[in-house]
């Protein structure tokens, strides 16, 4: 759960009409003082930037999703086609 003053600092943002990144920051920066502060074994600050979001997103701050590139599936399919392997939606049944 975040901490009060993030929430309300987060709030703050969100009246100054301010962006949602903007918003979210405040839960990054809380992670990033978590982890200095030993409070959490994230590796990298990377973890602690996903967290943040995470925490945001729960928080209600509307992040948009990270996309995924259409041309990545795309290669993948193609490279798939060429070694035999067929992708399914359900569960494979042998």
């Amino acid at each position: 759960m975040p901490e009060r003053k993030t929430m309300e600092r987060a709030r703050r943002d969100k009246r100054q009409g301010k962006s949602a990144s903007t918003q979210a920051g405040e839960f990054v920066h809380e992670e990033m003082h978590h982890i200095r502060s030993g409070k959490h074994g994230a590796q990298s600050s990377k973890q602690a930037i996903a967290i943040g979001l995470s925490k945001a997103r729960r928080a209600g701050v509307t992040i948009p999703r990270k996309e995924r590139s259409a041309t990545r599936s795309r290669s993948r399919r193609s490279r798939s086609r060429r070694h035999g392997i067929r992708h399914r939606q359900g569960p494979a049944r042998y």
